[in-house]
């Protein structure tokens, strides 16, 4: 089977087109023939080196963790029905970025009728990752809102998502283009995060919708998500979930406790089975609704995963960036 392969660690040219021998389903497990890849931007990190304590993968490898596709072959123990059946699935760290990939039946998800697998694959992480933290911060109607990252696979998801539960969205993002994509999906607030006065203008929005941040989602990290936690409301909810700019947000503990600020860092989205599978149905289902839009910048074939991982660090495209291995 083709594959992309990490032959090294290093820039996106490390990235290569290779052949595997195909994967054989073992007991309790499912080969999905795939037909697109999720991608993430933490997925270029590893490859480059970083976070290696955090995800011990070493060269050689296939990266890729979210697949949308058809069940090929079930494994001893499966129940022979998953056959044929539209799926998204989590493979782990590894395997994704592949014509064909091997997971546990317990990972499975059916893709609803009338979406699309390009689209589910879009919502195989930051779906799921959104509606967790939609759980875990739980915005009320009125309550005030400010998200960081907005215009990303994840961001365009909270940014519809937090709209719908009634809260009063201040989103930042980059540029024309994504501030624009960012008002469209329902932000009542739109600050342009290359601005030098990004920070003033965002607390001036806050101030006028009834003052600081109830909720803070942070998916840029850095000296940005550090900037945001100034503009949390003591006791808000602060989620330091991304770290894009190469760090999660800096901050003190001691002081978020003084000013009885939650904290919730990238550990508190991290999954069971379980939760993943009920999660990942519940976001699939709101999507086949008409209720969900996964933004999607653009689809590179398997064969260019190096150039998909370029437009990924380059950050130029909206949404969400996917492998096809029908292209």
């Amino acid at each position: 089977m083709r594959v992309a392969l990490v032959r090294e660690l290093g820039g996106p040219e490390v990235l290569v087109p290779a052949e595997l021998p195909d994967p054989v389903a073992g007991p309790g497990e499912v080969v999905i023939d795939v037909s697109h890849v999720d991608t993430l931007f933490v997925e270029t990190q590893i490859r480059s080196g970083a976070f290696s304590a955090y995800f011990p993968v070493r060269p050689p490898y296939v990266p890729g963790g979210g697949v949308a596709g058809t069940v090929h072959t079930a494994g001893e123990g499966v129940d022979a029905g998953w056959a044929g059946r539209r799926v998204i699935a989590s493979v782990g760290f590894t395997g994704g970025y592949a014509e064909r990939a091997v997971t546990s039946v317990d990972h499975l998800v059916p893709v609803p009728d009338g979406l699309g697998l390009r689209e589910a694959a879009a919502l195989a992480h930051d779906g799921v990752t959104a509606a967790a933290l939609m759980e875990a911060t739980a915005p009320g109607p009125g309550e005030r809102v400010l998200l960081l990252g907005a215009s990303g696979g994840m961001g365009t998801l909270l940014v519809q998502l937090m709209h719908a539960a009634g809260a009063h969205v201040v989103a930042v993002a980059r540029g024309e283009r994504k501030t624009a994509l960012v008002r469209e999906l329902g932000a009542d607030d739109v600050i342009d995060g290359s601005d030098a006065e990004w920070v003033e203008r965002a607390r001036t929005a806050l101030a006028a919708a009834g003052g600081p941040a109830d909720v803070v989602l942070d998916g840029v990290g850095g000296a940005m998500g550090a900037a945001a936690f100034a503009l949390t409301s003591d006791g808000g909810r602060f989620s330091a979930h991304g770290a894009p700019t190469g760090g999660f947000a800096p901050v003190d503990p001691q002081e978020a406790a003084r000013r009885g600020i939650t904290l919730r860092g990238i550990g508190d989205v991290q999954l069971t089975d379980a939760e993943y599978v009920r999660l990942a149905a519940h976001t699939l289902a709101e999507a086949a609704a008409g209720r969900l839009r996964p933004v999607i910048g653009h689809v590179y074939p398997l064969s260019q995963a190096a150039d998909a991982h370029t437009a990924i660090e380059e950050r130029g495209l909206l949404g969400k960036v996917l492998l096809s291995t029908e292209v």
